[in-house]
């Protein structure tokens, strides 16, 4: 009988992790405009792809830099709109938007110095992405990266452009 129960909450608490949404959290993006996480993706025309990096993080920087290639043709297919949220703490959050300007990126590069944004959305290490509907919804999300991961992303993309 107690494993009944076990086995249970484990379900409970599955199903309650899988049914994340996105928090309304203010954050400033590299102009020092204030955006708020919720009202970006309601105000999206697509779905939204929150990748959670920091300067220090070799894997983070070589996944949004691959994504970099790869994110006008999602755009076009898919409409997604990615946003790159900076973990950086108050000290090295100055060496973000040198970084960002000397790479190229072309999407939304948001700070979270405080892990306000983080620590809602159960971020414990990054790379960290999550994938949302244009309802707040998560979709799908990953944790860390390697070389081809973003074939599993295309896929998720598809998916949902598909509904």
């Amino acid at each position: 009988m107690p494993k009944f129960f076990l086995l249970s909450f484990v379900i409970l608490l599955s199903l309650g992790l899988c049914a994340q949404d996105i928090p309304s959290i203010e954050l400033k993006d590299l102009g020092d405009l204030t955006v708020d996480t919720r009202a970006f993706v309601e105000e999206s025309e697509g779905p939204v792809l929150f990748c959670f990096w920091a300067t220090w993080c070799s894997p983070c920087k070589r996944e949004l830099n691959n994504y970099a290639d790869l994110y006008p043709d999602w755009q076009e297919e898919t409409g997604v709109e990615l946003v790159a949220v900076s973990i950086d703490d108050p000290r090295s959050m100055m060496r973000v938007k040198p970084y960002v300007n000397s790479v190229g990126w072309e999407y939304k590069v948001l700070l979270d110095p405080n892990k306000a944004f983080a620590r809602a959305m159960q971020v414990n290490n990054v790379p960290h992405t999550f994938l949302v509907d244009q309802e707040g919804h998560v979709v799908w999300q990953h944790n860390n990266y390697a070389d081809g991961d973003e074939e599993e992303l295309y896929e998720a993309l598809l998916k949902l452009a598909e509904k």
